[in-house]
């Protein structure tokens, strides 16, 4: 997905149509395809084949942030409500299935139940009968393209498997077209089947759950869904994020501040490594401008400064992946190559141009330029592996823009201004809150600058400055 957020900057920056068009077809296709679960949302963990019909089954935490960031900032770009519908809908798996009790985010769900890989997902015609009844069988045949003798060949045999995978092969627009109804009564009709489908699915074994809380993946959740308040103005997002950055920063924080890697059955364990401080970080910084609850902001800073004097590399420049005081490595590994998660690295670019702009803290800053120039040789050989680091330089090339708010947090005016942000696609702004009914100084604590940033005649006031 970082491929995805790195081509809609490009897209912004040249306003080139290619970019766009590369962005939106590859999200349709995901959307539409096998690798996507359309009775339970989510999508699974890869292709195995050209047309993205079967996927190897597995659902990892990772996938469901990094996707859902990308269909949220493609909503934001093009206006799009397939692509917000896409976000929410993976929200939706999140929060109904990979939350815990205590608010942090399950890691993965397995490929396999009942020792057969994807029996929990797959339907045989007639399943696809008792679940529905007669009448609408042909109906969601059509529309899901299911065949009595399977839909899909496998692969290990070369024969028809029987068993069906539920795609789409047009868009609902084209299906709606086809079938002579309205877009809206077609999605109507469809969310009625899906519901029935679901409850059916339900009595089914289902896979084994990886109940580890993971405090780098959680971060990217937390992000992930601070990044969807936003877009969509979606208060359950925020406090779903909030409940697990709490739960995270209450239960695998020792209390020297150092972060801890993961927690399951009432035990935390393990030191954080590299990315488990920048994702996390990202998370805080997202979900920061979603709530404007400073804490968040205080939090991430005060990581940040844990990860720079444990992880940094004073020779070179650029974070190692473990501590500076942890097991005795030969080598201490520096990670840049942004694979199936972005590096530790990248994410490590971007929160410190962030958060530089959001303080005015130079310093910050010239950590992040470092990061680029120390990775540099390695990028410029291989550009596309490292998309995420290109998102974090796409911000620090600019322009960048610093807003502050400065209004009561719960006038409508304040409410407005703040909503002509999010409304948009804008990836190079900070944003900061100087709420007028709180004291000033828990924002001028962390951002000096904002002491003289007030509200003007008790307005809602936007301060926007430019690099």
């Amino acid at each position: 997905p970082h491929n995805l957020l790195f081509l809609l900057r490009y897209w912004k920056r040249r306003d080139n149509k290619v970019a766009l068009n590369m962005v939106e077809k590859t999200l349709q296709a995901m959307q539409r395809g096998g690798i996507y679960d359309h009775v339970g949302f989510g999508f699974h963990r890869y292709s195995t084949d050209s047309q993205w019909l079967v996927p190897h089954f597995e659902k990892m935490l990772y996938d469901q942030a990094m996707s859902a960031m990308a269909y949220a900032e493609a909503y934001q770009a093009t206006g799009k409500e397939d692509y917000g519908k896409t976000a929410r809908e993976i929200f939706t798996y999140v929060l109904r299935d990979m939350t815990a009790p205590e608010g942090g985010f399950y890691s993965a769900e397995d490929a396999d139940s009942e020792g057969e890989e994807g029996k929990f997902y797959i339907w045989t015609q007639e399943e696809v009968r008792q679940a529905l009844g007669n009448e609408e069988v042909d109906f969601i045949a059509k529309v899901f393209n299911i065949e009595k003798d399977g839909n899909f060949v496998d692969r290990a045999t070369g024969r028809r498997s029987s068993v069906n995978i539920l795609h789409l092969r047009k868009s609902l627009g084209e299906l709606a077209s086809d079938l002579n109804l309205s877009q809206h009564d077609l999605r109507r009709h469809l969310e009625v089947i899906r519901q029935k489908l679901f409850a059916y699915r339900e009595k089914r074994v289902h896979p084994m759950k990886d109940d580890k809380i993971l405090t780098d993946w959680n971060g990217l959740m937390i992000a992930a869904l601070a990044k969807g308040a936003q877009a969509f103005d979606e208060s359950e997002y925020a406090e779903a994020a909030q409940c697990a950055a709490d739960f995270i920063l209450a239960t695998m924080r020792k209390p020297d501040g150092r972060l801890l890697h993961r927690y399951r059955d009432g035990q935390a364990g393990i030191e954080a490594n590299l990315d488990d401080y920048a994702f996390l970080i990202w998370g805080l910084i997202e979900l920061y401008e979603a709530v404007f609850d400073t804490r968040y902001l205080k939090t991430a800073l005060e990581l940040t400064n844990d990860m720079l004097r444990r992880f940094w590399d004073k020779d070179v420049g650029g974070l190692c992946l473990t501590p500076d005081d942890g097991e005795t490595l030969l080598v201490r590994e520096k990670e840049i190559y942004d694979g199936a998660i972005p590096s530790g690295n990248s994410v490590a670019m971007l929160n410190l141009l962030c958060l530089g702009r959001m303080t005015a803290n130079s310093d910050l800053e010239e950590k992040a330029a470092r990061i680029s120039s120390a990775f540099s040789g390695s990028v410029k050989q291989s550009p596309s592996a490292h998309t995420q680091l290109m998102v974090a330089l796409d911000f620090g090339i600019g322009p960048c823009y610093e807003v502050v708010i400065a209004g009561k947090s719960q006038a409508e005016d304040t409410k407005a201004m703040i909503k002509a942000l999010r409304t948009r696609f804008l990836p190079n702004k900070v944003l900061l809150l100087n709420p007028g009914e709180r004291d000033p100084s828990e924002i001028a604590q962390l951002a000096k600058f904002t002491q003289s940033q007030s509200s003007i005649d008790g307005r809602a006031t936007a301060y926007v400055c430019m690099n």
